[in-house]
């Protein structure tokens, strides 16, 4: 990831459709677009990874799968996201043969886990909760900006904050040093994504300049 701010976007249930929303991620130029598609039949999930392939393969936006890396070999994605309750970073890179190239990364929810994460050597973890959020069923407790910031501090490993990042909370994650943040709800429930994105890189891009 780049020092400049950046948006992962985690699409789940897009109101506009995934394809869509990951076209806008191409358009805008995210580095990052995740299909997350909790609950879902297995077929269904590697036939919009297919689709989401097609429409990221040769540009700068990278496609992530959730939790399931034979989804993520099947499609060919560029990497694969893990939580806490997954299989490890180094099994999932067994499983997938010729992943060298790939980006793996792992969810963390406090200080232990980030510092354990790096025993694993994801190429990026997640930190959060920052703020409440109904995405996931069970909810892991809240950090708020002070603790998440310091936790992206201490990282030897690239982060990307998480959970309940909006418009209104971007100034402060970004007054208090977190750069990459990733987006769920922002994004996918606008029937336009192209435009709640952009909203996010011109705050993220005014409030740096101040």
């Amino acid at each position: 990831m780049k020092d400049k701010p950046g948006i992962y976007l985690v699409m789940t249930d897009p109101v506009a459709g995934y394809v869509a929303c990951a076209e806008a991620a191409v358009v805008a130029g995210l580095r990052y677009v995740q299909l997350r598609m909790k609950g879902a039949n297995r077929d269904e999930v590697v036939r919009v990874g297919h689709v989401l392939r097609a429409a990221t393969r040769g540009t700068a936006t990278k496609l992530i799968v959730n939790d399931d890396v034979t989804v993520a070999r099947e499609v060919d994605a560029d990497g694969l996201h893990l939580g806490q309750s997954d299989m490890t970073v180094t099994e999932a890179r067994r499983l997938w043969p010729g992943s060298e190239s790939k980006n793996f990364g792992l969810s963390t929810h406090n200080e232990t886990q980030a510092q354990q994460a790096q025993n694993e050597s994801p190429d990026y973890i997640g930190v959060g909760p920052v703020f409440a959020t109904p995405t996931k069923r069970i909810a892991d407790p809240v950090l708020g900006v002070v603790r998440a910031a310091a936790i992206v501090r201490q990282s030897a490993i690239q982060t990307v904050a998480i959970g309940g990042i909006d418009l209104a909370h971007l100034p402060a994650l970004l007054t208090a040093g977190i750069r990459h943040f990733a987006v769920v709800r922002y994004v996918c429930q606008r029937p336009r994504p192209l435009d709640a994105i952009r909203e996010l890189l011109q705050v993220a891009e005014s409030t740096l300049q101040r």
